[in-house]
């Protein structure tokens, strides 16, 4: 939970520090065990890791990391001081910090990937429902904040939608490539190829990349060569989430508009205390759109700041660029996992006001109908629909019955569960 940040809580556990942690863990144990399957490490230096540590190592831990810049130094101590034998010995062994740091930053980008996928096709579900519901639901079009031409609610609805789409195809390109990180000391992995090597192992090289492999498969993540300082797979998916925050914010944008009072053709979903005034018992604010907002503005800075760190990465290993990744790049998935949340809710709880919406346009329909009367003084003949303002907005609508239909067919491709 977050005073600073309202609704924090809904993004749980995923990408905090205790998950993170479990994250490491699973990285090292995965590590070792391909080890010992390779032949690089003896058979007895295998075990499991998992029960190892806990929530409450997560301080002491933290605490420790500034020492040397990174939490898996601790993490390594630790873990040797609980374990006995060859898999203390062996544990760790062939990686370097960075390998365990951005493999465990990937595992929890991926849960964080996937809980977005998740609502992303809830509020495709919503949004179908809206656009077929309302294909013929008439109201004033609006461009650079004036009445344009009239259009339904169904279209607006699929517009949203489209956006969605987008957002969601960029997410599964940035999930279907996340990599295991796997390098050693320089991205040559040569120190496990010198382990391998001094066991005895007929090739050492196959070995040393078989252990790389199969560390990924394990985690089930694509296995790459080293990108310790090639950071496309963060960029990626950093930019896939910020494809999802602009199409978010850009709903809210229009959902805030279309809730003031004057206009008052959409409302939120009502709930106990929400959208409530400290001061002022009248107001009923669109409380989520505004928060769904406010991440659509902060995110693309959290982005910002990963691609700066990308282009400033130096040498075979940074310094201080790898370093500014980690909380922003969790601050950025956590603050998603929120969004998300709050745009499924808002979507799934939308109330439209079909008569607000057709009295509005109706009202405006001498300027709605502006570029119909254009056209027919261009052309020339009769006018080009009926002959009262109201029958003219619906005679006046294009093509737009056809293009929701096109754009609920590609969501349904898409989301093939969806109907």
């Amino acid at each position: 939970m977050s005073l600073l940040w309202p609704g924090e809580e809904r993004a749980g556990d995923l990408f905090s520090e205790a998950a993170y942690l479990a994250a490491m863990v699973r990285v090292e144990e995965a590590w070792l065990a391909a080890t010992v399957s390779s032949g690089i490490a003896p058979e007895e230096a295998g075990t499991p890791l998992a029960g190892l540590v806990s929530d409450d190592d997560v301080p002491g831990l933290a605490e420790g990391s500034e020492a040397g810049g990174n939490p898996v130094i601790g993490l390594v101590k630790l873990l040797r001081g609980r374990l006995d034998g060859e898999p203390a010995r062996w544990l760790h062994k062939g990686l370097t910090s960075q390998d365990v740091v951005d493999t465990a930053l990937v595992l929890c980008l991926r849960d964080v990937l996937d809980r977005v996928e998740e609502e992303l096709a809830a509020q495709a579900g919503s949004l179908i429902g809206l656009a077929r519901d309302h294909r013929a639901t008439v109201m004033s079009g609006r461009t650079l904040s004036q009445h344009a031409v009239p259009i339904t609610f169904g279209l607006k609805a699929s517009t949203w939608l489209s956006g969605l789409t987008d957002a969601a195809e960029a997410l599964r390109r940035a999930r279907i490539s996340l990599p295991a990180q796997i390098g050693g000391a320089a991205g040559t992995l040569a120190a496990v190829v010198g382990l391998a090597r001094l066991r005895g192992v007929t090739d050492p090289v196959g070995a040393a990349r078989t252990a790389a492999a199969t560390t990924a498969a394990t985690l089930e993540l694509a296995p790459r060569t080293p990108w310790h300082t090639t950071r496309a797979p963060l960029t990626a998916a950093a930019d896939a989430l910020v494809a999802a925050a602009d199409i978010w914010g850009r709903i809210a944008t229009d959902i805030t508009l279309l809730t003031r009072p004057e206009i008052g053709e959409l409302a939120e979903p009502a709930g106990e205390g929400r959208g409530g005034s400290s001061t002022m018992p009248h107001k009923s604010n669109p409380v989520l759109s505004v928060l769904i907002r406010r991440h659509a503005l902060a995110a693309p800075p959290l982005a910002a700041t990963l691609h700066a760190a990308a282009a400033s990465y130096v040498d075979e290993r940074p310094d201080g660029a790898w370093h500014a990744e980690w909380e922003t790049l969790a601050t950025l998935a956590r603050r998603s996992v929120v969004a998300a949340s709050q745009t499924t809710e808002l979507l799934a709880g939308l109330r439209v006001d079909v008569a607000r919406m057709r009295a509005t346009a109706e009202a405006a329909g001498a300027d709605l109908l502006a570029e119909q009367r254009s056209l027919t003084g261009f052309v020339g003949g009769d006018v080009l629909a009926g002959t009262d303002a109201a029958s003219s907005l619906d005679d006046y609508l294009g093509a737009a019955d056809a293009l929701i239909d096109s754009t609920i067919s590609r969501a349904r491709d898409t989301w093939d569960h969806l109907v």
